[in-house]
This record gives structure tokens, C-alpha cells and sequence, in this order.
């Protein structure tokens, strides 16, 4: 029920333009920070010229990877002809082009020199992941926008399910995409790995639903309506699937790594310390990782006595931070263990040869990240506001609504 206040805006809009403005607010702090950056160099961020992907590549890699996922639950409805999901589909293509616009402002501001972007758009080497990347990023927004007017325009609805099918091939590209980045990377061999393209995948799975989840109870919550029960069940359940799918890949990843004998004393810095015992790797893969971020939430989602709306949204939540973990020690620890620039000769110089590097992330770059997240934040908003965004289902009141 809307309740005018001082008789100009109903609750429901003084909430809006209070969200408006809260994400508003990140993303000018985010490019804040860029612009110091910008101004005084990366002197001042963590980073140096062995840590060169830094504390905003996670944010950056989290919304790309999570924006491709997130579409799962339209192409479940749409694709698979799934009814429950089905509503779903055009709050799932919102938060995919948010998330990925917030992920490409990161990743554009963080890059150094963000005015030669017409460069990167204009002169392409097709040698490069990256130059892949720019048709994949740009192409999935062109085609998720299309299958959303699908949604939407009634005339349109018959082409809804081949819009759903050409994104759901297309994010595959695109996360196969984002995952060679690192795979290809041959100067790193932390992340030289033909599985990283199927576990970018299977990530964004998981990930991109736990987004879901998190966003639909906020939007619920705000209407004062609920979710109904068959549909958290049926979510839930999806999501430990995908979780569970994650960590099976994850693991295969690092048994992989171990068979190889190069790889061993990698694995070993990464999953026990050794080398560098007081690293935060060792705590952020084991604690916010597997712990926090996979049992738990698999706890919470499968265990009968603990499944409930709040047992979701609490495992959601495990899951988005067990992400972010799990990236920083992939893509930072990846950075820090030292490059073997000649396998099985010894090579020797007067700059820091074999040492492990010690990255501490500073302020702009926290503030950077929050800013994507800030960006992705006022878009949803927005989009929801303007938009029939909403899913429409046999809605039940809301505890709070029937009080």
C-alpha cells in the first residue's frame, strides 16, 4: 500500500530516489578513485610490475563472470520452457547488461590509460583474447537488449525463444571468452589451463544466481510481497547443484595442477603456504572459499531442517563472498608466486628472482571495484523502476504487508 509523505512522494518513491542516490554515490567514489589514479599513477595503488591485475580485476572479473550466469534463469524459462523461470527472464536480462556495464567500467578505468579506449576499439589484433573479448562483451549487451524487446513487445514474443537461444549460445562464447584470458596466458603458470574455460563457466552458474537471488528477495521485499514457497525450493536446490559443480571443478583444477611436477610448488604456495607461510591465500581459499563460501551455503541449501527463504538469501550471499575469495587467490596469487621464465634451467639477476610478491590493495582500488558495483547498482534500479522488471507471479502478501 503506498503512503504519501508531505504530500509529493509515496513511500515506495522516497525509497527509490534514496537507492538512486545510495548507488549514485559508489559509483562517483568509484570514479573518484580512478581519476586519482589517473592523476597520481599506480604509485599509489598496490600493484607493481609483477602484480599488474590487482584488487579491481576481481570486482571487474566477479560482474563479467556473474553477468553471463545470471542469464541462466531467463534461458531456463525461455529456452527450456521452464514456467517458474519463465517470469524471471526479463529481471535476469536487467541485471545481465548492469552487471556488465558495472564490470567494463572497471575494467576500462583500470586498464591506465582509459582515453585510448578508441584505440582498443578501432585496431584489433586478433592474436589477442582481448580483441576477442571486445565483439563479445559489446555483442552480448546488443543481444541481450533484443531478447529483452522480445519480452516485451507482445508482437515480438514468438521470437523470444530463438533471442533466448542466440544468448544462451553467445554467453558460453563469452565466458569460454573470459576464461582464456587466463588459460592462454602462457607467461603464467598459475594459470596456463585448458579446464579454466568450462570452470569460468560453471562459476558464472552459480554465481549469477546467488546475484539472482539476492536482487529478486530485495525486490520482493521492497514491493512487500513474497516469494512462493515452490519457487525457493526450486531455486535453492539450483543453486547448490551449481555450487556443488564449482567446487567439483575447482578441485579438479588444483589435482590437475599437482600431477604436473612444475606445477607442485605453485600448489603448494597456494594451498598450504609454503614459501610464504603468512600469505592470505591459504585463508581466503580454505575459510572464504570452500568453508564459507561452498559448505556452508551447500548446508543451507540441501540440509531439509535448514532450507527456508532465509537459509537462500543467507547462502546467496556465502556464495557471492566465497566468489570474490576465490578470485583474488586465483588471480592474484596467480601474480604473486614467482614466473619460471626458462623451465629447467636456472636463471639469476639482481632483481628479486624467485621471490614471491606481497600485494597490499589500497584504498582507490577498493574504491574502484565498489564503484562497478555502484554503476551495476543504479542501472538495476533504474531499469526496475522504469520498467516492469518484476517477476509476476500468484504473489502472497508479505508477513509485514498482512500486519
Amino acid at each position: 500500500m503506498k503512503q504519501t509523505l508531505h504530500g509529493f512522494y509515496t513511500l515506495e518513491e522516497r525509497i527509490f530516489y534514496v537507492l538512486v542516490l545510495f548507488g549514485g554515490a559508489l559509483t562517483l567514489l568509484g570514479l573518484a578513485a580512478a581519476h586519482r589514479m589517473e592523476q597520481m599513477g599506480h604509485i599509489i595503488t598496490g600493484m607493481n610490475n609483477r602484480v599488474v591485475w590487482g584488487l579491481p580485476h576481481v570486482f571487474a572479473i566477479f560482474l563479467i563472470v556473474a553477468a553471463s550466469g545470471v542469464l541462466n534463469v531467463a534461458s531456463i524459462g525461455s529456452v527450456f520452457g521452464d514456467k517458474l523461470y519463465k517470469p524471471r527472464a526479463p529481471l535476469s536480462g536487467l541485471l545481465c547488461v548492469a552487471m556488465l556495464a558495472g564490470g567494463l567500467m572497471v575494467l576500462m578505468l583500470d586498464l591506465g590509460r582509459p582515453d585510448r579506449l578508441i584505440v582498443a576499439a578501432t585496431h584489433y589484433n586478433f592474436h589477442s583474447v582481448f580483441a576477442w573479448n571486445v565483439f563479445l562483451y559489446s555483442g552480448m549487451v546488443a543481444i541481450v537488449a533484443l531478447y529483452l524487446w522480445t519480452m516485451f513487445e507482445h508482437r515480438m514474443n514468438r521470437y523470444s525463444r530463438a533471442a533466448g537461444l542466440a544468448a544462451l549460445v553467445w554467453r558460453f562464447v563469452l565466458t569460454t571468452g573470459t576464461g582464456s584470458i587466463f588459460g592462454f596466458l602462457v607467461a603464467r603458470q598459475a594459470y596456463q589451463s585448458a579446464l579454466l574455460a568450462p570452470l569460468f563457466i560453471v562459476m558464472s552458474f552459480g554465481w549469477g544466481l546467488a546475484v539472482f537471488l539476492v536482487v529478486q528477495a530485495a525486490m520482493y521485499a521492497w514491493n512487500e510481497q513474497q516469494l512462493p514457497e515452490a519457487v525457493q525450493r526450486r531455486m535453492a536446490r539450483l543453486l547448490g547443484v551449481f555450487v556443488a559443480a564449482t567446487l567439483y571443478l575447482v578441485t579438479v583444477y588444483h589435482l590437475t595442477n599437482l600431477y604436473y611436477a612444475r606445477q607442485g610448488a605453485f600448489e603448494r604456495f597456494i594451498l598450504l603456504g609454503r614459501g610464504d607461510p603468512g600469505n592470505v591465500f591459504v585463508p581466503l581459499f580454505w575459510i572464504g572459499y570452500v568453508l564459507l563460501g561452498t559448505l556452508v551455503p551447500l548446508a543451507l541449501l540441501l540440509v531439509p531442517r535448514l532450507r527456508g527463504s532465509r537459509a537462500t538469501l543467507a547462502a546467496a550471499a556465502l556464495v557471492v563472498a566465497g566468489a570474490f575469495s576465490l578470485l583474488y587467490v586465483f588471480i592474484i596469487g596467480g601474480q604473486a608466486f614467482p614466473l619460471e621464465i626458462f623451465p629447467g634451467y636456472t636463471a639469476s639477476s639482481t632483481f628479486a628472482d624467485g621471490t614471491i610478491v606481497h600485494y597490499h590493495p589500497s584504498l582507490p582500488e577498493l574504491l574502484l571495484g565498489i564503484g562497478g558495483i555502484g554503476a551495476a547498482f543504479v542501472l538495476t534500479t533504474v531499469g526496475v523502476r522504469v520498467l516492469d522488471f518484476l517477476p509476476q507471479d500468484d504473489f502472497a502478501p508479505s508477513p509485514a504487508a498482512q500486519d
